[in-house]
């Protein structure tokens, strides 16, 4: 009986989750469409919801303590160069899907939204508040899914843990997060049972007409990740190094970007992207650190991701947004994607401690996060394509803008 359980769970973890997502993506449309008195299903979708939301906010408060406790320190030119470009990609993306989402607003179906009363305010006040939350007891920001508590709190800690802490210590921290990560891959192994009682109580309470909004969701999402991809990293590039970017970049989404579309892990695209730092000749030395560090901070699919969702649920519960409010959002969004985890949908926990800066109940943001697995099909692959074709593309500029600093000869081995 043991052996024939180990077996099942071996077959079912080594079938891709897209596939296991979309069977019960289908398989909960259609019991909806068929059965919609059985009601009873909709409790796979309610208890997958509560399992992130419990979990979401202890991923979040490890991640960035880690993160910031085994940083390294500056090691020169190359990687000032590389640390900027990555956090200046990612808010661009953040504001790309700012003026994305206030062109093309979208909505989502979320239940028990009546009697939420939020507001986005003035900027000013909006400001206070965020202060006032920020600085709230760190143990109840995690109880409650405060957020931007927990974001702030964890830097604090995680500064403090880098300058006094041994190495020990961190490496503690380090394997902590590691835990809750691999406990937020054993739930995420069930989001496909999640998805079909959430997509059945969708489709039993509203019809197949409910995937239009999904469908606009997903253009806007996309839309954003590609500008981002073909426009504005090029642009990056080009400013600094005054050559043709295209053709680099296109070398990085071919043997990067594919890849990661169907692994959907910047982690697991380390060692691809490794091997092709060897091949277009970059120093050892950088791209064994930059790779690395940018499958942890370059995270411009993630920050689009955050954004829109975060803007499409205050348009949900009709909040006004003022757009100098949502470029703060942007900011939060930029910060906040830093800290995704690594595995398939990290970026999605994260929309909540977003939802948080407009007042948005945690239990609504929530909702949100349940319609990203949905779309995240096609989401996070091309996310996780942007993300890691960004890391090789931006480490291949900062090591060539460093060679034009210092006066060297050679040009990258791109391939035309």
């Amino acid at each position: 009986m043991k052996q024939w359980i180990k077996k099942l769970l071996n077959r079912w973890t080594s079938t891709s989750l897209i596939i296991r997502i979309l069977c019960g993506l289908v398989v909960g449309a259609v019991l909806g469409l068929l059965v919609p008195s059985w009601t009873g299903i909709g409790i796979l979708g309610k208890m997958f919801v509560s399992a992130l939301k419990g979990i979401a906010p202890v991923l979040v408060a490890v991640l960035v303590v880690s993160s910031i406790a085994k940083a390294g320190k500056g090691l020169g030119l190359r990687y000032r160069a590389l640390v900027t470009i990555y956090m200046l990609s990612t808010f661009i993306a953040a504001v790309c899907a700012v003026v994305g989402s206030f062109l093309f607003p979208v909505t989502l179906e979320l239940s028990e939204t009546a009697n939420v009363e939020a507001s986005a305010g003035s900027l000013a006040e909006v400001f206070s508040n965020l202060l006032t939350s920020m600085v709230a007891n760190p143990v109840a920001a995690v109880a409650n899914a405060n957020y931007i508590a927990i974001l702030f709190w964890s830097i604090i800690l995680g500064i403090s843990l880098k300058t006094l802490a041994s190495k020990a210590t961190i490496n503690v921290v380090h394997d902590l997060s590691d835990v809750v990560t691999r406990v937020v891959k054993w739930v995420i192994q069930f989001a496909p049972f999640g998805i079909l009682g959430l997509v059945f109580t969708t489709v039993s309470e509203n019809g197949m007409a409910v995937f239009s909004t999904y469908g606009h969701l997903l253009l806007l999402l996309m839309g954003c990740m590609l500008a981002n991809a073909l426009i504005f990293n090029p642009l990056i590039s080009f400013v600094m190094l005054r050559k043709n970017p295209y053709p680099l970049l296109f070398t990085c989404l071919k043997e990067s970007g594919l890849q990661a579309f169907f692994t959907r892990s910047s982690a697991a695209n380390i060692p691809i992207n490794m091997s092709l730092c060897k091949k277009l000749g970059l120093e050892e030395e950088f791209y064994s650190v930059s790779i690395p560090l940018g499958a942890t901070i370059n995270m411009d699919g993630a920050a689009v991701t955050i954004t829109v969702f975060s803007l499409a649920v205050a348009n949900t519960l009709g909040i006004e947004v003022s757009f100098a409010s949502a470029l703060f959002l942007g900011v939060i969004a930029t910060l906040g994607a830093c800290g995704a985890s690594g595995v398939a949908g990290g970026s999605l926990l994260l929309i909540p401690m977003a939802c948080s800066f407009f007042g948005i109940p945690s239990d609504v943001a929530m909702q949100a996060v349940a319609v990203g697995f949905i779309v995240g099909v096609v989401q996070d692959s091309v996310e996780t394509a942007l993300n890691s074709s960004g890391d090789i593309f931006f480490t291949a500029t900062a090591e060539y803008y460093d060679r034009k600093k210092r006066g060297m000869e050679g040009e990258l081995k791109v391939e035309s």
